[in-house]
């Protein structure tokens, strides 16, 4: 009996210890989605809004050198870049952006990933991690893997570049982006973005009458060589800060549920302490007043 009162004492030290863990994390990550959440909720208006000009430019746009980036052609090799975070405990936020993922490969791109000809660029230790074991080491882009540690534009900017230089140069005829969309601190899911070609926004059946008659100033070709790259680069921030801001919702999450079902656990435990200590007690007392009465006898 006494040996289980220790096991018990030991269990509840343990869990009280891990209990203070996940309330130190709660409380860490409830900070940082705090300013993760007004970076992307204070940007993503402006993305959007970006993005409508961004397609309804490129359904405008004579074959020049801006609407480069619209042109569909036979997909032959693709791009997905995979953002997820560095660190675990985010409940199931990094295991669905990589199904997401998954799903594309296993889909609409089984084809090219048959054929090997399917590149991936993880943005995040865990992706990074999960692909490297079922993807060839000539197909895994992992010069960014480590991007969250400065989300600021200038530090990230060379990611979109380096994407747009290679579309323009064929080196990639699609390329998609999975990632973490951000709805609030306790819920968000993952998401497959089309990042190029700039899909147009208007279908044929509506496009006269809902083209947005631009004016150009200066000339067309000068401003979309400058604007439309811009326009992306944007796009792309907004993807790894809507992931941010979901990792840090995730975990808050997972944590607090982590230390609810420490409580319980707790409260489990405590019981089952309290009842052996009891049986313990009604033991030592039936073999003292047993003592007794045989020293009476």
């Amino acid at each position: 009996m006494g040996a289980n009162l220790k096991e018990v004492r030991e269990r509840i030290t343990s869990v009280k210890s891990t209990q203070q863990i996940t309330k130190a994390m709660k409380m860490v990550s409830a900070s940082k989605l705090r300013r993760a959440q007004d970076a992307i909720t204070s940007m993503r208006p402006y993305a959007q809004k970006l993005n409508e000009i961004l397609r309804n430019i490129i359904s405008n746009a004579d074959q020049d050198e801006g609407s480069a980036f619209g042109q569909e052609r036979e997909i032959d090799r693709v791009l997905i870049v995979c953002v997820t975070s560095n660190r675990g405990l985010a409940g199931a936020f990094n295991t669905n952006v990589i199904k997401a993922a998954r799903a594309l490969l296993d889909s609409k791109y089984a084809d090219q990933f048959s054929n090997n000809k399917v590149d991936i660029l993880p943005i995040g230790k865990k992706g990074y991690d999960f692909f490297r074991k079922g993807i060839p080491a000539g197909n895994i882009i992992s010069d960014h893997v480590a991007l969250f540690s400065d989300l600021s534009f200038d530090h990230i900017v060379e990611v979109p570049d380096m994407i747009m230089d290679r579309f323009l140069k064929g080196g990639y005829d699609a390329v998609e982006v999975c990632y973490g969309r951000f709805k609030n601190a306790a819920v968000q899911y993952a998401e497959a973005a089309h990042f190029l070609p700039v899909q147009r926004s208007l279908k044929k059946d509506v496009e006269d009458k809902l083209k947005a008659d631009y004016i150009f100033e200066p000339d067309q070709q000068a401003l979309l060589k400058e604007l439309i790259p811009s326009i992306l680069r944007t796009q792309f921030h907004s993807y790894l800060l809507d992931t941010h801001a979901s990792e840090h919702g995730a975990r808050m999450t997972a944590m607090d549920k982590a230390t609810e079902n420490a409580d319980e656990l707790l409260q489990d435990l405590k019981l089952s302490y309290n009842k052996a200590r009891q049986e313990a007690i009604t033991s030592e007392l039936s073999e003292i007043v047993g003592g007794a009465a045989a020293l009476e006898g």
